[in-house]
């Protein structure tokens, strides 16, 4: 009532009492609604009204939580009229109670969502935006209503619950803002709010950011955006995406506006898009960069799938383009560029330098003062945190309605900000979990502390360790966005920087680098270190040293800089602060990494070098003030500069300095601290020293890096004089050292110059002996290959690098040495270890010492290294000779390399037991001993000869086997020319082993053994065993030899295994090394090659007589005998294959007769004399090659082969067969299949040898060799299984060499070394014909056929197909066949193939239908095939050649033909229609016949038959088969042409008469098969039949009353007697017409009644035994009219004269089927008849009433 009165007075004292009643609860619910409408009255009172209004309005909502829905918001309305009051108090005052309100709505969800009481009745059914429903607590429907309605009226919409008609949208936003941040944990519990945020709130913002950029309005959406990435990125994944992709484009619009090549779209962006909002964007993203868990969330929700929008991929990449965008205002980094170097110079280098920008600047500079240029050059650009950054950040700044001015750089400040965020998130994330995860793992006991971890391998953990997770996540980042991170550092550390940003964007760098090689990321890692090498040594500053160094007065300044004070004072390059800086971060991150480089270490080493080269040679020069910088511990570790604090942004975006982290401790500062000369050398080091903290496989690499940097450093300082590219080391990277020339002094990573003068040492050679002594105890004890030999490799390589200068070349042989010297002293144990170590040296210093030979020894810096090696041998020796248990043979050939040969001159030869002469020693007489005078080598023996002298002390510990070398080696030094070391060794050294060997054969044990070592030595004492001259040279064998034979029963076993590995084979090796390397001799010039070759025999005939002599009692007993009998063999097949072919023959003899020796062996020696003969088959197999090869084997065009005598390849077979023999004797079994298999080849190899200059007629008889071939085959064995395939196969192929292999045997072949114009190849009429092996061979298969025709084994591998191959061949050619003999009367060829041919065929169909299943069915049908073939060569070969002999010998060669007929007939056709015979085969049978059967020449039966092309070679009849036009032009195509007629007519007929008895039902046996046979020919016969009968009706009508040839009326005649005698099996031409005969040729489908009439009579009379004059209706039909009288022929008929009554000689009907056949008249079977003449009308009418009986017509 008070407040209705409308006095203010009144109203205020009412209002302050309903605030306390309210406050006291004092008030009833019921009375809300009327207090709020009354308050709703008096709103349009005064100020003070306003005011207690909105108090008691908030008091009342606030102690009454029950009010809800309508009430709710009349009580909202209420605030949010006042807000729009212009009183500013009124509406400041209403919008703080708004806020109040608006939280107390959704606070009292919350309460709501803690109660679980609440009354189901009270729930109400709210429609989502989604268009589902949800029922929500009455306090969650409020929330949802107000939010809703606030993101409605922020778009400008109509609200639902408020009854509002608009609002400001930047209170709405900044209301949504206030819930947002205080309750986001609310909204993502509530579904329906998350809609809200979807369906309303995002697209508002979307589009209140892509719409005209209005200041107040961008910054509150940017807020709410901001909100929403950082709580709801993950409920709202689709829109975060969108989010975050447009602010990528809102920071990257200016640089794509402002493009040369910009678009409408992009000029668009910029005008809409200014400076602010793009900072608005980046501030945005500092705070999302600052959280590392949202960006690994953003990463994975966008960029892990290959299909993802790569959200932080572009991130990165438009952060990049930022920084990168206006290089002028960021200035350049002079620092960056060392000290003495011009910057302009600097700036060529890149460092990541924009080019646009630096070339920016040079045009601005063009056009400015000097004073201008030099300002904006130093100190007028760049970036710094107090003088980029705002005051307040500009999202903050909400009470401004236009933009504040915003400094040009503080974009680019954020961007850098932005940058280190990312770098150090990726830090924060990795450091801890690599820590904990491999340095501070569990150790199992008794493992080491790991020092330097090798890299994480993720695949190794838990994939469902969350750590694991964030690990992979990380991983993924850095190797997706490095390269832009790297891009952007790179620029930005090379711009002018305030110090605390240089140490931010170090720290990032550092940052990159750690993570990558903790996360095993190789080539990010490698790039970030390759790109602080290059700021910690800028090339220019290296290259630039030696330039300074020669200049002796300062330079006049020439450029336009320097005239203008643009450089700095002239003085010595090197290295600035922040170039310190960067080489100690980059020597931290090293040595933090050291565990996990690898093959990275060389890049690493080498940037080291050139700090080292910097800071130690001519960089010392720059002085480098030493600073200390404040703070803990400056000297702080890479593992804590990963794990270091990092700044992290809260949630809220909140007032402060705009651009400034928290003040947190900088580690950076340690960065700076320290930075001389002398702790960057001595971080150097300690990067050094901690390879003995590596484990194996880290220091293996560490190791092969420095080694391979050595060899390229090397390389480059090699001498530019050599012209050829020396291989320095192929086991490390294939470090190259090259010779350089003086345009390529520069090396592209390093950018060192080298000098003129070269460098007196090297970085890595000197390092690597550090590296070694620091880690001996590795190198001893672990395995060689992981340091040991990188490390004696490499200092070996530069060693014997004759192009290294020599200084290197020494330095490297001195490290060398003291690592060999070290090594054994240090060896601890005596087990197995210690003489592998022992193995190890000795042999690296065994290649200092011999250097390759003597191709490097002639120079003085060769002769030093040697020397130093040698010394060094003296020092092991003096010092650990007692201790070496290996190594002696390697010490002796050390000793022995420093002897140069006497007699080294052209010509000359030395003769030695051991080393055979060389080729020239036939040619002179040995010249007497010489010496080489060397003052060089003469050193090396005096220091040499020394070491020999102190193993000459020790001989007890030789062994027998270095005892000998020791005596070689003494002979050695005998040998040099210093008289003195040769007199010692020959009569003190040589003498004292004597007695050393002496004192040690008294052992009864061990006399055998050094009883050889006692011939040995007098062996290398006595000298020569070799003479030049041929009478020593004999008379020595000789003597040789009758010694032997004379004591050799006497000998011991171990003397003869001397006597024949000493003596006997050198002296046949020292023979063909002659005798190979002999020179042709032309003609008309002596030679001594005879007298070599009488050498050669005369002691093959004295080996093979000891062999023959001892072979039993001595020589097999011999251990050795197995090896010395493969020896003998091979010298015989040596001596066989290359040598005069005056010695092939006495050699192979030989080796006969010692094979015939062994058969007199005992059983005890059985296994012996097997091994033996398995090495003689082994050399005749090789020697078989090469004759089936025809010489080729290991042949030079120089000397090619010469070819084998026939006599010589006879004793090849003898000895072939004296083997098998004895083998047989021994085994008493066969040889096996497949060495009988590869006799058989060589066998059929030395048959048909070409090339013999001698053969021997083999037409009446065989030749020689033929005779001993058959002889051997003769007496194989052929009882084992395959055996006779084998033998049958090989003799058909011998069969058929008369036709196939025959030649021509030049007279007089030109000598190989003639000169091509002798062309003197004249025939002499001897000929290799084969004939005589050919009529041996082939009634030979026919017995051994016969003989093996009950083993399935010839049918199944194609024997017998090869048997029918071979015999085709002869059949085929017939009278083209050679002569039989020259002067007997033989048989000729092709009858014996035909008569041998018939026996096989006349048991093949018995015996493959015997032996059934047991040959395969692809093996029958091949058979058949082949069978078949050899009958069509038979039956269609050129016999024209017989119509020249007399008629009674054409007779007897058609009888002898009809043998082939009456085969198929009894043979082959009853056996032909078997199931597994194909198709194809029985076809072509009836082909043959019907082509066989042919009168006329041309005649061309396919293109006359009516047949369809699909079925032309299928052997069965169309569809369209019976249809013929008689109308049509092919069939009225006729001829008056007199036809050509064949000759042997008779064979023809019975060719004829076969092919119709095939198709008749005549014969009773084998039905199935007969009927299969008759379905498949009846093609081939209606054709032949059709074509005559077509013919003639076609020329008839054109010849009129000109009359036929005989042959033409008889073969009508005889064609329609036959058809009409034919009586085919029932359904025979059915089953020819249909798909498949062979399925229907038995049984036929029944016929189907439903068909029409006309098809249903063709089905029925196509089954009828007289279907075939059903199919010749039409053509028989055409010869009944003809005019004209019909052919007509006599025939003699069957019918008794008796019982013709009338004298007309005009044939009966009943004759017409009585006629008699040829065969018939031939063999006399008709006793009586009479001679009648048969008219084709008169058979025509019979056959048309055959048809009509069998149509049933007439009856």
């Amino acid at each position: 009532m008070g407040c209705a009165t409308k006095n203010a007075k009144v109203v205020a004292i009412s209002l302050g009492s309903l605030q306390r009643l309210i406050a006291l609860k004092a008030v009833p619910h019921s009375a809300v609604p009327v207090i709020i409408n009354t308050m709703g009255d008096c709103m349009n009172q005064g100020v003070d009204i306003q005011l207690r209004i909105l108090q008691t309005l908030l008091s009342l909502i606030t102690n009454f939580p029950a009010v809800h829905g309508n009430l709710l918001g009349d009580a909202l309305l209420l605030c949010f009229k006042l807000q729009e009051s212009r009183i500013a108090v009124v509406s400041s005052t209403a919008a703080a109670t708004l806020r109040q309100l608006v939280m107390f709505v959704v606070d009292k969800v919350v309460d709501e969502d803690k109660r679980e009481d609440l009354d189901p009745s009270r729930l109400s059914q709210r429609a989502l935006p989604d268009g589902t429903s949800i029922s929500l607590g009455p306090s969650a429907d409020d929330a949802f209503s107000v939010f809703e309605d606030l993101c409605l009226l922020a778009n400008s919409e109509k609200p639902k619950f408020l009854k509002l008609d608009a609002l400001r949208k930047t209170f709405a936003l900044e209301l949504i803002e206030s819930v947002l941040t205080n309750y986001h944990d609310l909204f993502r519990k509530h579904p329906e709010e998350l809609l809200l945020l979807q369906h309303h709130l995002c697209p508002l913002l979307l589009k209140s950011l892509s719409d005209r950029p209005s200041f107040p309005l961008t910054l509150r959406s940017t807020r709410v955006v901001f909100l929403l990435l950082k709580q709801f990125s993950s409920e709202l994944k689709t829109e975060a995406e969108v989010f975050l992709t447009l602010l990528i484009k809102i920071i990257g619009s200016d640089s794509d506006a402002g493009t040369p090549a910009q678009s409408t779209d992009s000029v668009n962006i910029q005008m809409n898009r200014p400076l602010w909002m793009r900072v608005l964007a980046m501030e945005i993203l500092r705070g999302l960069c600052s959280d590392a868990e949202l960006m690994r969330n953003v990463w994975d929700r966008y960029d892990a799938e290959e299909s993802g929008s790569k959200v932080f991929n572009s991130l990165v990449t438009a952060l990049k383009r930022l920084v990168t965008e206006k290089p002028a205002l960021l200035g350049v980094g002079n620092q960056m560029f060392g000290v003495g170097v011009a910057p302009q110079s600097a700036s060529s280098e890149g460092y990541g330098l924009d080019v646009g920008g630096v070339a920016g600047m040079v045009a601005n500079a063009a056009s400015a003062t000097v004073s201008s240029v030099a300002g904006m050059i130093t100190s007028g650009t760049g970036l710094s945190v107090q003088g980029s950054a705002m005051k307040l950040q500009c999202i903050d700044q909400l009470d401004k309605a236009d933009a504040p001015p915003i400094p040009e750089p503080y974009i680019y400040l954020l961007g850098v900000q932005c940058l280190i965020s990312l770098c150090e998130g990726f830090a924060s994330c990795t450091g801890p979990l690599y820590n904990a995860l491999m340095v501070q793992r569990p150790r199992a006991a008794g493992e080491a502390v790991v020092r330097a971890p090798p890299a994480l391998d993720i695949s190794s953990l838990s994939p469902e360790d969350p750590a694991t997770k964030q690990l992979r996540t990380v991983h993924a980042m850095v190797e997706c966005g490095w390269p832009a991170l790297l891009a952007a550092l790179s620029f930005v550390i090379a711009t002018n920087l305030s110090e605390e940003l240089f140490l931010d964007v170090l720290s990032s760098y550092q940052a990159m680098t750690n993570v990558s090689g903790m996360l095993g990321l190789s080539t990010p890692r490698d790039a970030f270190f390759t790109s602080l090498a290059k700021f910690a040594i800028p090339t220019r500053v290296v290259s630039s040293l030696e330039t300074y160094s020669d200049i002796p007065t300062p330079r006049t300044p020439t450029s336009f800089s320097e005239n203008f004070g643009l450089t700095g004072p002239t003085v010595p390059p090197g290295l600035s602060e922040r170039n310190m800086a960067c080489l100690k971060v980059f020597i931290s991150s090293a040595l933090f990494l050291a565990g996990s480089l690898g093959s990275s270490w060389f890049h690493i080493l080498e940037a080291l070098q050139n700090a080292d080269y910097v800071l130690t040679n001519k960089g010392a020069k720059t002085p480098a003030a030493k600073r200390s910088a404040p703070g803990p511990n400056p000297n702080i570790t890479a593992g804590r500069a990963v794990s270091m604090p990092v700044s992290q942004a809260g949630n809220q975006l909140g007032p402060g300095t705009a651009g400034q982290r928290p003040s947190t401790p900088q580690p950076q500062a340690s960065f700076i601290a320290d930075l001389d000369a002398d702790t960057l050398q001595a971080a150097i080091q300690r990067l050094f020293d901690a390879s003995k903290n590596m484990d194996d496989t880290a220091f293996h690499d560490f190791v092969t890096s420095l080694c391979k940097l050595s060899a390229a450093m090397v390389g480059m300082q090699s001498d530019s004089a050599e012209s050829q590219t020396v291989d320095l080391q192929d086991d490390l990277a294939n470090a190259m050292l090259s010779p350089v020339t003086e345009s390529a002094h520069r090396r592209r990573v390093s950018g060192i110059h080298l000098p003129r003068t070269l460098r007196s040492g090297d970085f890595g050679i000197s390092k690597l002996g550090s590296v070694a002594t620091l880690n001996i105890h590795r190198i001893i004890y672990r395995d060689p290959e992981i340091a040991w030999d990188a490390i004696t490799t490499h200092l070996l390589s530069v060693v014997k690098q004759p192009a290294a200068p020599a200084t290197i070349r020494i330095q490297a042989a001195r490290v060398l040495d003291e690592i060999l010297v070290v090594v054994p002293r240090n060896i601890s144990t005596t087990g197995d270890l210690q003489p592998k170590i022992q193995r190890r040296v000795l042999d690296v210093l065994s290649q200092q010492v011999i250097l390759g030979g003597s191709s490097t020894g002639t120079s003085g810096t060769n002769v030093e290294l040697r020397k130093m090696g040698l010394e060094t041998l003296h020092q092991i020796l003096q010092a650990s000779g007692h201790t070496l248990v290996v190594g002696w043979e390697t010490i002796f050939e050390m000793l022995g390399s420093v002897c140069k040969p006497a007699n080294v001159l052209l010509g000359e030869t030395v003769a030695s037991p051991i080393s055979p002469s060389n080729s020239s020693a036939g040619r002179s007489k040995p010249p007497p001993l010489g010496y080489v005078h060397d003052k060089g080598y003469s050193s090396l023996v005096k220091i040499a000869f020394l070491s020999l002298t102190l193993v000459c002390d020790s001989l007890s510990q030789l062994s027998p086997e270095h005892l000998r070398l020791c005596i070689s080696t003494l002979g050695q030094f005998g040998r040099q020319a210093d008289t003195n070391i040769a007199l010692t060794a020959a009569e003190s050294l040589l003498w004292g082993v004597s007695d050393s060997i002496q004192a040690k054969r008294r052992d009864a044990e061990m006399e055998p053994e050094y009883s050889a070592l006692w011939m040995f030595l007098l062996l290398e004492i006595l000298g020569l065993c070799n003479d030049g001259r041929p009478e020593v040279r004999v008379g020595a064998i000789q003597t040789l030899f009758r010694t032997l034979q004379l004591y050799g029963a006497t000998l011991s076993l171990e003397t003869w295994d001397e006597c024949i590995w000493k003596i006997t084979f050198p002296l046949l090796d020292s023979i063909n090394t002659v005798l190979r390397a002999s020179v042709p001799p032309t003609e008309g010039t002596p030679t001594t090659d005879l007298q070599w070759d009488e050498s050669k025999i005369l002691a093959l005939q004295s080996i093979g007589s000891i062999f023959h002599d001892f072979l039993t009692s001595k020589i097999m007993h011999l251990d050795s005998f197995t090896k010395a009998w493969e020896v003998f063999v091979g010298h015989i097949e040596d001596s066989w294959l290359f040598d005069n072919r005056t010695i092939s023959a006495p050699a192979v003899r030989c080796l006969e007769k010692a094979i015939k020796a062994t058969g007199g062996a005992g059983p005890d020696l059985k296994p012996v004399v097997i091994n033996a003969l398995e090495a003689v088959w082994h050399a005749c197999d090789e020697m078989g090659e090469v004759v089936l090869k025809r010489g080729t084997k290991t042949a030079s065009p120089e000397a090619p082969m010469k070819p084998f005598t026939q006599e010589s390849l006879s004793a090849f077979v003898d000895v072939i067969r004296s083997t098998r023999t004895v083998a047989r004797q021994f085994e008493d079994q066969e040889w096996a299949l497949d060495r009988l298999a590869r006799l058989m080849s060589i066998m059929k190899g030395i048959l048909t040898y070409p090339d013999s200059p001698d053969f021997r007629p083999d037409i009446d008889a065989l030749s020689p060799v033929q005779t001993v071939v058959m002889d051997a085959i003769d007496g194989i064995d052929l009882s084992g299984d395959g055996v006779p395939s084998l033998i049958l196969r090989d003799l058909s192929e011998y069969a058929t060499l008369a036709f196939v292999a025959a030649f021509d045997v030049p007279s007089d072949p030109i000598p190989a070394q003639a000169g091509a114009g002798k062309q003197t190849s004249r025939g002499s009429g001897k000929r290799v014909s084969y004939i005589a092996i050919s009529k041996r061979t082939m009634p030979l298969l026919v017995e051994l056929f016969l003989k093996f025709k009950d083993q399935a084994a010839i049918f199944v591998d194609g024997t017998v197909e090869a048997i029918c191959s071979a015999y085709s061949i002869p059949i085929k050619l017939k009278y083209d066949c050679p002569a039989p003999s020259k002067f007997g009367k033989d048989l000729p060829l092709w009858k014996t193939a035909t008569t041998s041919f018939l026996r096989i065929v006349k048991e093949c169909g018995v015996q493959v239908q015997k032996l059934g299943t047991a040959i395969p069915d692809e093996r029958v049908a091949a058979i058949w095939r082949q069978i078949i073939d050899t009958f069509r060569g038979g039956i269609l070969a050129d016999c024209s050649a017989a119509d020249s002999f007399p008629l009674d010998v054409q007779e007897a060669e058609e009888n002898f033909d009809l043998a082939l007929i009456a085969s198929l007939e009894i043979d082959v056709v009853p056996h032909l229609g078997d199931s597994r015979v194909p198709d194809d085969a029985v076809v072509q049978l009836a082909r043959v016949l019907q082509q066989g059967s042919q009168l006329r020449e041309a005649e061309d039966f396919t293109t006359i038959s009516p047949a369809s092309p699909k079925s032309k070679g299928s052997g069965r009849l169309s569809p369209d088969f019976e249809r013929l036009d008689f109308g049509s032009d092919e069939s009225t195509l006729g001829t008056t042409e007199a036809s050509r007629f064949l000759p042997r007519e008779r064979f023809s007929y019975w060719c004829f008469d076969l092919l119709f008895l095939i198709c008749s039902d005549v014969a009773q046996d084998k039905v199935p098969s007969r009927k299969r046979v008759a379905a498949l020919s009846i093609t081939s016969l209606l054709t032949r039949c059709r074509s005559t009968l077509v013919s003639y009706v076609a020329d008839e009508s054109l010849r009129g009353t000109l009359p036929f040839p005989r042959l033409r009326e008889e073969e009508v005649v005889y064609i329609l007697r036959k058809l009409l005698d034919l009586q085919l099996w029932p359904g025979i031409l059915w089953a020819a017409l249909s798909d498949s005969p062979s399925d229907y040729c038995i049984d036929q489908p029944s016929i189907d009644s439903t068909l029409p009439p006309s098809q249903l009579i063709r089905d029925s009379i196509k089954r009828s035994y007289k279907a075939h004059l059903f199919h010749f209706y039409p053509i028989f039909c055409e010869i009944v009219a003809i005019p004209r009288k019909t052919p007509s022929t006599w025939m003699m008929t069957s019918m008794p004269r008796s019982s013709s009554r009338d004298s007309s000689t005009a044939a009966k009907p009943e004759e017409l089927r009585n006629s008699v056949s040829w065969s018939d008249v031939k063999a006399g079977v008709v006793e009586e008849g009479r001679t009648v003449e048969l008219d084709a009308r008169a058979i025509l009418k019979e056959c048309l009433k055959e048809i009509g009986r069998e149509m049933g017509v007439g009856l």
